[in-house]
């Protein structure tokens, strides 16, 4: 797996995951577990949606 996130990607995707999280706690609605996936594929640095776009933030 070829990284294709850079670093304000990355932090973004954290944040955004973060809110998402915490609306879905907040409304007690089980939608809140898809914030995981913004975190997971900022850990990674890689997102597969990217890849067949073409897509790559990181800087080489």
């Amino acid at each position: 797996m070829k990284r294709n996130i850079g670093n304000i990607d990355r932090l973004i995707r954290i944040v955004v995951g973060m809110a998402i999280i915490a609306f879905g706690v907040y409304f007690k609605n089980w939608w809140g577990a898809v914030g995981i996936i913004p975190i997971i594929t900022a850990s990674i640095g890689w997102c597969p949606a990217y890849v067949p776009l073409g897509i790559s933030t990181h800087k080489k």
